[in-house]
């Protein structure tokens, strides 16, 4: 059985707390070898950020047997997490277990030092603030969840569910996490970061609903050579004003977008068919084997055909 520690503290978000216990607790993280105890540093009974209490909870003894250790958020960003905790986290990460800061509770980590040298992300509208307090810590603010093999983080919120699927995906592999998601009504991996959730001036005219339905035949179509030059023809737009609808719909630029897309088509040919990846990376858009393996082994850091017997179904 792995062992899933979730620290909760007083004043916790439900939700924030409620997402590793979806994905990793109930009868499905049971069925999948896990077992899941939420505990806390703090004497309950604890209040919750709804009103309700927790009690009943752990101690921080229970992360010393942990194989995944999670803070789900964190209350302020302007306190100092206990040195206990900071201490239990660091003990979790020197003996091997994967420690996860999921939204604000990326702060938790790198107050701990386990994200220095590292990329990290955590809520955008944060990302600045992060990034002054904690100069040895590479933010990636557009980014859902970074996976550094041993220490992940998340963007805000909702992202939180990317990662942990994310983590149970690498763990118990894509048919596992598929079915998970599922049972939750949510993809099992969301393209895209967070950029596209920011707050910006989105204007609400009929050029953007034809975007919006060109970027759908565009991945009904990844093998066709794409190029700015010819979607933005397509759409009857100037070069400059389709790069810039584009990046206020998508938060991306179209070569950032294209690759995300075929390499996410690469994903899922690799894990659903047999074919061979000459032919997978003719069907996604790369043209060859080589030029699939490349970026698939900078962006995933591992090769198709490694990924294929991780993760196909």
């Amino acid at each position: 059985m792995r062992q899933v520690a979730v620290v909760a503290f007083d004043g916790i978000s439900p939700f924030h707390l409620a997402v590793p216990c979806a994905v990793f607790g109930e009868r499905h993280g049971a069925a999948l070898g896990y077992r899941l105890q939420v505990c806390s540093w703090e004497a309950g009974p604890l209040a919750s950020s709804a009103g309700f209490q927790l009690q009943g909870l752990a101690g921080l003894a229970e992360l010393a047997g942990a194989d995944v250790v999670i803070v789900p958020s964190w209350r302020n960003v302007d306190e100092l997490a206990a040195p206990a905790l900071l201490q239990a986290l660091r003990d979790a990460h020197a003996r091997g277990a994967v420690v996860m800061g999921l939204c604000l509770g990326a702060y938790v980590l790198a107050q701990a030092g386990l994200l220095d040298g590292m990329a990290a992300t955590t809520h955008w509208a944060f990302a600045d603030d992060f990034a002054a307090r904690f100069p040895a810590v590479t933010v990636l603010p557009d980014s859902l969840y970074l996976d550094d093999g041993q220490v992940l983080t998340s963007a805000g919120t909702a992202a939180a569910l990317d990662c942990c699927l994310h983590l149970l995906r690498c763990q118990c592999g894509a048919a596992a996490a598929g079915q998970v998601a599922r049972y939750l009504v949510t993809p099992p991996h969301r393209q895209g970061g967070q950029a596209q959730y920011i707050a910006q001036p989105l204007p609400a005219n009929t050029r953007d609903d034809r975007l919006s339905g060109l970027l759908d035949e565009v991945r009904a179509s990844l093998a066709q050579p794409h190029t700015l030059d010819s979607l933005a023809a397509r759409v009857l737009m100037s070069r400059r004003t389709f790069t810039r609808h584009f990046r206020q719909l998508t938060g991306s630029t179209v070569q950032q977008w294209l690759l995300a897309e075929r390499l996410a088509r690469a994903q899922q040919l690799l894990e659903t068919t047999a074919l061979p990846v000459e032919t997978i990376a003719q069907q996604a858009g790369f043209g060859s084997a080589p030029s699939l393996r490349l970026h698939f082994r900078r962006r995933f850091g591992v090769s198709p055909g490694d990924w294929r017997r991780s993760f196909a179904g």
